[in-house]
């Protein structure tokens, strides 16, 4: 991983889960990062044990904390390499007539509201630097209907539309723009989501997670180190023509079919 050395690397939602990963091997291999987090008591303790990390608080969802965010990087800084995208909730789980407005606005908000002020902040950044990779974070609902999820898989979906359209406006600034989209990702949240989805369908938690590893040709979910490996193929020069593409790791997803019960 010596092409990581010193490259500078912004990375959103990184003091806990897939985030936190992906700074940790990020910084072991000597580039400098910087992530922000809403959460203050995570960022402190990611901070504690990190400390060659720069964290920063900042909701994304929040244009006023983004732009402030930003304006940190380029005073620290000044340009940088790579953004890499991740901050995303999972939203709710229910069925379409069962979904709350304020739960649906709250996921758009993060997820593409997110993306979206994020990568307008980075875009002079990575010009300045002479180019650079933008990495989204997706997921196999970026390609496939997930019940239960319209929310979520909205948002995915949306990753890849924005993911090409940007690659499209600023391939002629070296900028290149990509999505990795795992099936999913061993840890709390997939843990949280099988508990929700269980209690919606008055079913065991075991129930839930026995589907979905069926769905996938390996039976088995991700783990997160496997996302930041493609992070730190997609940084070096090996990918330098790889833009506009969204990227599996998912052990091949057949289906994301609802389990089906007689009283659906």
């Amino acid at each position: 991983m010596k092409h990581v050395k010193n490259l500078k690397i912004v990375i959103t939602a990184g003091a806990s889960g897939i985030g936190s990963e992906i700074a940790m091997i990020l910084s072991q291999a000597d580039a400098k990062v910087i992530i922000c987090d809403k959460d203050q008591e995570v960022l402190d303790q990611f901070s504690k044990n990190n400390p060659e990390i720069i964290t920063l608080k900042a909701d994304v969802s929040r244009e006023e904390e983004v732009a402030s965010f930003f304006n940190e990087i380029k005073d620290h800084f000044g340009e940088i390499n790579a953004l890499i995208n991740n901050a995303g909730i999972a939203g709710p789980s229910a069925k379409l007539e069962d979904t709350n407005f304020n739960d649906w606005k709250n996921t758009l908000s993060v997820n593409l509201n997110g993306t979206f002020l994020s990568t307008k902040s980075a875009i002079p950044l990575l010009r300045s630097a002479g180019g650079g990779s933008i990495i989204n974070i997706g997921s196999t609902s970026s390609f496939m209907g997930t019940p239960l999820r319209s929310s979520y898989s909205a948002t995915k979906w949306g990753l890849i539309g924005l993911t090409k359209t940007w690659a499209m406006e600023y391939g002629e600034d070296n900028i290149r723009i990509n999505t990795i989209c795992p099936s999913s990702v061993n840890g709390e949240r997939i843990e949280q989501v099988i508990e929700r989805e269980a209690k919606y369908r008055s079913v065991s938690p075991e129930e839930i997670k026995a589907a979905y590893l069926s769905q996938t040709s390996m039976k088995t979910f991700i783990d997160a180190e496997e996302i930041a490996g493609m992070i730190v193929y997609l940084l070096s020069p090996l990918a330098r023509k790889i833009t506009g593409q969204m990227l599996a790791i998912d052990g091949h997803t057949e289906s994301l079919s609802m389990i089906n019960k007689e009283d659906d």
